[in-house]
């Protein structure tokens, strides 16, 4: 550390070493105060110290983090490319021996194993089909230990859905009815629960089962002032779970081409609120295909838009955002990327994007998403 840190040391932490160190002289108020000189477990700056003493002992062997994607990193001029999430490295190379060289650099400074079979990475396991060309992800018995963690039964009937959906009223000039929650407020112990579910099953979505994005993204926007509205939207939810526990996504081979469906649902939040989504996948450029999501958008709109054209037009906005690193990073990894292609499927949207009508009443949308 360039500049030392200090923390006070409660003895009952050191009793096992008090008289091995030599503490007793130093106790002030049943206390020992510590200088922190290295990174240690705990010290916020920790996981800095530790990224930064990477980029120095990998830069010596020509390994550099690139600017514009974080986490990826490439070797000046082997063929070597690998992506670091906390501990874990993900390697595409090109010769066994460029790999050889990067895990040569590592052990230099670091203890490491290897998994040339690439079995698992960041929790996720892989099979690969190198025949078919095809990956299956998937996070075996990750549903079932965290619905054992919180006490859920099996439910009495298969719940084939994560939340409630608005029935559409045909022939009706209002739709729908933005909703209101007016039940009860939990008690802390029922507000952290239901923290710890959305904590606990994020990733799990993010990662594997997408279907679970809207309802975790709604019940985390509630969170915090969690009603018992919410608790029933939590055991719907984890009554989903427990009827699909096991989810699975394949991936096919491709153009390695970014594009992306995008849409929105207006005033179908509390508080008026409208919320957008999003499909991202790789595919192969002039061909209509559909391979696995590898990711996929639920967030609420936070302007206030005042129609579904301006909700369709705002999900395009920030669908489009997320997709510009995706992009940087497959131009990095060697993919060159041609203009992404966005699907919508509203006309007022899509003519306000591609400037084939004419605006008037569209200044909200010129001011929020231009």
């Amino acid at each position: 550390m360039d500049k030392c840190d200090y923390m006070w040391i409660p003895i009952h932490f050191l009793n096992p070493v008090m008289a091995a160190c030599e503490l007793d002289d130093i106790i002030v108020d049943e206390r020992v105060l510590a200088k922190i000189s290295k990174g240690m477990y705990g010290l916020p700056q920790a996981g800095r110290l530790a990224y930064l003493q990477l980029v120095l002992n990998l830069g010596q062997n020509r390994y550099h983090p690139l600017k514009q994607t974080h986490g990826l990193w490439r070797h000046a001029t082997r063929p070597v490319l690998f992506s670091l999430v906390v501990d874990d490295f993900g390697i595409k190379y090109v010769g066994r021996q460029h790999a050889q060289h990067l895990f040569t650099s590592l052990r230099e400074n670091y203890k490491i194993t290897e998994d040339w079979t690439g079995e698992l990475s960041l929790g996720i396991k892989l099979n690969w089909d190198y025949k078919s060309r095809t990956v299956d992800l998937s996070m075996p018995n990750y549903v079932s230990e965290a619905l054992h963690k919180f006490q859920h039964p099996a439910p009495y009937r298969p719940e084939h859905a994560p939340h409630d959906w608005t029935k559409p009223a045909y022939g009706r000039r209002q739709q729908f009815v933005t909703p209101h929650d007016d039940s009860d407020l939990l008690d802390q112990d029922g507000i952290n629960c239901v923290q710890q579910v959305v904590g606990t099953f994020l990733y799990y979505a993010s990662a594997i089962d997408s279907t679970a994005m809207v309802a975790i993204n709604s019940i985390s926007g509630e969170q915090a002032k969690a009603t018992e509205n919410t608790a029933k939207k939590v055991t719907r939810l984890l009554n989903y779970f427990a009827t699909h526990p096991e989810a699975t996504l394949r991936y096919n081979k491709s153009g390695m081409v970014l594009k992306l469906h995008t849409d929105a649902a207006s005033l179908v939040e509390p508080r008026a609120r409208s919320r957008h989504g999003a499909h991202y996948w790789l595919g192969t450029l002039g061909i209509d295909d559909n391979n696995c999501a590898i990711k996929n958008n639920a967030s609420i709109i936070k302007p206030v838009v005042s129609s579904v054209a301006a909700a369709e037009t705002a999900g395009c906005f920030y669908n489009c955002i997320d997709a510009i690193p995706i992009c940087i990073a497959l131009e990095k990894m060697g993919h060159t990327q041609p203009p992404t292609p966005v699907t919508c499927d509203n006309s007022t949207a899509i003519g306000i994007a591609n400037r084939t009508i004419k605006q008037r009443r569209s200044k909200a949308i010129d001011m929020q998403y231009y």
